[in-house]
């Protein structure tokens, strides 16, 4: 199947009023369980590779090349993004690479500031062809200027959206990243104020932390791309755990990551079902 890019997969998914699952891939793994539980479904699926996982890996390379590698040869749509890169040399590295989109966050920024990088972000990008998705209110959970009690306001998004020429906006609408409960609380008429403020896309991001009901109704006022890592990694992790406490003898990393990616594609699968058409 020919490559597919995060912007025909939320273009889609924006006009039919449905959401999309943008998962993060941590190491192989992870990316093979995503790809996996996505064609189980049936639906298009996001591939995301965070800044941080960048540093885990030594490097950006090996890991979106084994993306791409398996987004091309997956039996239903999938997409490779660059997710909460704070460092243009990094975003400029992903567009050689041939990612399709990143996320490119100054929302750490005062705004002025963060107006005028990320339009330079996007001029780069967009002179490549890539999606580019902005950043305005920093969503909690990531420690320093985060704060779980920004919201982002309807009339700033707009300006910040026609001022930067982004392609989505991620917003701050009361979801927290790192959340290892599903009891968050959104604003959902914040939702559907900014959906009606801006004609791009809108993206949750830390929506882990969020119930499946409350995710749907996010989807139905107008979050269209829905970013979960969190919960997956509750999912390998617990995995692995039950695995090695059943058989503690164990020392082939092949016997505990399979259950591990196992349970990935199923959550995957679960995930993709509740942001889908109802």
């Amino acid at each position: 199947m020919p490559l597919t890019t995060t912007h025909e997969i939320v273009r889609r998914a924006h006009a039919d009023g449905t959401g999309v699952g943008a998962f993060n891939v941590l190491q192989l793994e992870h990316a093979e369980a995503i790809v996996t539980g996505a064609e189980r479904a049936d639906r298009p699926v996001v591939l995301q590779i965070s800044e941080n996982t960048v540093r885990y890996h030594g490097g950006l390379e090996p890991v979106a090349l084994a993306s791409l590698a398996l987004a091309r040869a997956a039996k239903t749509p999938v997409a490779v993004h660059l997710d909460h890169a704070e460092n243009p040399d990094l975003v400029r590295e992903a567009v050689e690479l041939g990612l399709g989109s990143v996320m490119f966050d100054a929302a750490r920024l005062p705004y002025e500031e963060n107006v005028a990088t990320t339009r330079e972000v996007v001029d780069h990008c967009h002179r490549h062809g890539v999606w580019v998705e902005g950043e305005l209110g920093e969503v909690g959970g990531k420690g320093g200027a985060h704060d779980p009690g920004v919201r982002t306001d309807p009339d700033e998004a707009r300006a910040f959206v026609a001022a930067t020429g982004v392609d989505a906006l991620a917003v701050a609408v009361g979801s927290v990243h790192q959340m290892v409960t599903r009891d968050a609380v959104l604003d959902l008429d914040l939702i559907a104020r900014l959906r009606a403020a801006v004609d791009v896309p809108l993206v949750l991001h830390g929506s882990s932390g969020v119930p499946d009901p409350l995710l749907a109704r996010a989807v139905a006022v107008g979050m269209t791309k829905v970013n979960v890592s969190t919960h997956l990694n509750k999912a390998f992790t617990g995995a692995v755990r039950d695995h090695l406490a059943a058989h503690p003898a164990d020392v082939d990393p092949r016997r505990y990551l399979t259950p591990a990616r196992v349970a990935v594609a199923e959550a995957v699968t679960h995930l993709l079902g509740v942001l889908g058409p109802r």
